[in-house]
């Protein structure tokens, strides 16, 4: 059975101001997704399921066709937009779409976020281990200090964890840095954030059932009468299954290097990784030859 990687590439990228999931960052035109793929190459996973919108299915297919969809099988789903929205329901959304395509274990990666080879390496492993009952998902977490921006506000899922498992996780908005540290912005003012606090950066690692717990979680979302621009959190609607009884999630703790593009002062950022890692010699200075 193949062991499938999600990307999540139906972003639209308001901050950002482009079509981030095809931004070059690499020497030889490569994107963040393109080393994602590499390094899951590199420990065994040998088929992608793309999440994409429609009208970017002709540009991604290009670029994935002259690269890394030489290498491995590719499927593509597409997260559709309703009528009368202007974005798509969110991350849960974005999963279920991909949910006729996955036939086993699998794992969940954004398009956008570049989490490192030894990151991957431990969720490929997770992903080995035979089933629990109840089942046990997994999630890489992050410290949020080393996922914060030198400038700017980004939204966290904040972790907290008792014994290598998840306890809650709350997505939070507005978390940045100043000159006090690390805070996140509430309607009752800025609050601290201790800068070892894990967070998750949408790298799971999940059986195939946590897809009707995610119809379920994603059909009472909708009975709520959402805003035109609320969205569905896949880190709010795992916490949940960890508070129904649902799952439990072991929290995978990683020293690999992270880096994201939420908005284009992030870009040179990203580009300076990724020329140290090849010049470190971690990547190739072309991925995909031939």
């Amino acid at each position: 059975m193949p062991t499938q990687l999600v990307i999540l590439a139906a972003g639209i990228g308001h901050r950002f101001g482009g079509l981030k999931q095809l931004t070059p960052v690499g020497p030889s035109g490569e994107t963040i997704m393109d080393y994602t793929v590499f390094d899951a190459a590199f420990n065994g996973f040998d088929e992608v399921v793309m999440v994409i919108r429609r009208e970017t299915e002709a540009d991604i297919r290009a670029h994935v066709d002259q690269g890394f969809g030489q290498h491995l099988n590719v499927r593509y789903v597409f997260q559709e937009t309703d009528p009368g929205r202007t974005r798509p329901w969110g991350t849960v959304h974005a999963l279920l779409a991909a949910g006729p395509s996955l036939r086993g274990p699998f794992a969940v990666a954004n398009a956008d976020d570049h989490y490192g080879r030894a990151a991957i390496a431990i969720l490929g492993e997770f992903l080995t281990r035979p089933a629990t009952s109840p089942p046990t998902w997994a999630m890489v977490g992050y410290t949020v200090s080393d996922t914060l921006p030198p400038e700017g506000a980004v939204s966290r899922g904040l972790v907290q964890a008792d014994d290598g498992f998840l306890r809650t996780i709350e997505e939070v908005h507005d978390v940045h840095r100043d000159c006090a540290g690390i805070v996140r912005d509430t309607d009752d003012g800025p609050r601290m954030v201790s800068p070892k606090a894990l967070v998750s950066m949408n790298l799971w690692g999940f059986g195939p059932e946590v897809l009707a717990h995610l119809e379920q979680r994603f059909a009472a979302f909708r009975s709520g009468d959402p805003g035109p621009d609320a969205e569905c959190y896949l880190p709010e609607e795992v916490g949940a299954a960890v508070t129904d009884g649902v799952a439990r999630v072991a929290v995978l703790p990683t020293d690999s290097r992270w880096c994201g593009m939420t908005s284009a002062t992030d870009l040179e950022i990203v580009r300076e990784t990724m020329a140290t890692l090849v010049a470190e010699g971690v990547y190739p200075r072309q991925l995909w030859i031939g």
